[in-house]
């Protein structure tokens, strides 16, 4: 039989080890991937954990590390590690700061648009980002100071129905078919549809889906907002995507612009059109930073207005935005969007 003293030093060891343990775990989550990371560095974050060590205990730790995980030391002085470029993710057992603050900021702002197959292998990920800022002041200060700000009057999303959403992600990122109870914008009872789901697209608060109907020969693609679907059942049959569908290529000549009555009468229904704006100086200023588009060309007039020549897509959202300029937009071409955004929805001509 063991003896009481036996047994105390049993326990006394068992808690050095699992302190060890801690401790070396809190020095690899330190070292980073593609940059070298001081000893001394670590020693300080240690220290700011609470641990209490001397710099030479983080050397040993990393040395003896060193023999057992993918990390690396350089001759530089004072000596810097990190992880080697082969080290698998399986080997981190940890995540830095910063990729702590990544993650969280992807969980605030993507997880709408993220599937539930690549939400469920995330959100460990995410609960270990939590766990990491938890104890970090430094990093809390960092989130306090940063925010993801509309450029638009922020909306309030609608609901969802997250089981809905829940099957369109899964469809989509499956690629089969969904059979959809979903009411129309213009009617007030819903109809059935059987869909081939083909992109999702978050345009503000709003999530649409692109997707084709089975029942329409022409397999136009539409978009059907997530927060009209009343009920969603997966198929078993695989979806269909258009021939040569590329999304940019789509979002690129306007898909989701949305037309214009007005814009519509012009060549190809205004894609790709070659307009001129003339703005006062100070209205027109932020577009010599933020461009319409690659060809644009800004002039800074004698008058002290500003004229802007680009290629863009006539849709109602350009309107719309060139209204919130109010009088700072003084002249637009062609003559049809001008008169689009002053309110004219006829041609006089």
């Amino acid at each position: 039989m063991s003896s009481a003293g036996d047994l105390a030093a049993d326990s006394a060891a068992s808690r050095h080890g699992a302190a060890t343990t801690a401790r070396q775990w809190q020095v690899l989550s330190q070292l980073q991937r593609n940059r070298w990371v001081g000893t001394t560095h670590i020693y300080e974050q240690l220290k700011l954990a609470g641990f209490d060590i001397s710099l030479r205990t983080v050397q040993r730790d990393l040395n003896a590390l060193a023999k057992r995980f993918p990390i690396e030391k350089n001759n530089a002085n004072p000596q810097g590690w990190r992880w080697r470029d082969d080290a698998p993710l399986q080997s981190l057992p940890h995540m830095n700061l910063s990729q702590a603050v990544a993650f969280n900021m992807v969980e605030a702002n993507l997880t709408q648009l993220l599937p539930p197959a690549i939400l469920d292998e995330l959100f460990p990920w995410f609960d270990l980002a939590r766990r990491q800022l938890k104890n970090s002041k430094v990093t809390h200060s960092w989130l306090d100071r940063v925010r993801i700000e509309p450029a638009t009057q922020p909306l309030i999303a609608p609901p969802i129905d997250i089981e809905s959403k829940d099957n369109i992600y899964h469809a989509l990122f499956y690629q089969q078919q969904i059979k959809a109870c979903y009411t129309r914008s213009n009617k007030s009872e819903a109809s059935e549809y059987t869909l081939n789901p083909i992109a999702i697209i978050q345009r503000g608060v709003i999530i649409y889906l692109l997707a084709t109907r089975t029942d329409d020969p022409e397999l136009i693609i539409r978009t059907f907002a997530l927060h009209r679907f009343a009920s969603v059942e997966i198929l078993e049959t695989s979806a269909v995507t258009p021939e040569d569908f590329l999304l940019d290529s789509y979002l690129d000549a306007g898909g989701m612009g949305f037309s214009h009555p007005l814009l519509s009468q012009l060549p190809d229904h205004g894609k790709n059109t070659a307009v001129e704006l003339t703005f006062t100086r100070r209205a027109g200023k932020s577009l010599t930073e933020s461009q319409l588009s690659e060809d644009q060309t800004v002039t800074i007039n004698d008058d002290d207005t500003l004229s802007v020549k680009a290629t863009v897509n006539m849709t109602s959202q350009l309107v719309w935005w060139l209204r919130g300029f109010g009088d700072g937009l003084l002249a637009a071409k062609p003559d049809l969007l001008y008169q689009a955004v002053l309110g004219n929805s006829h041609n006089p001509l």
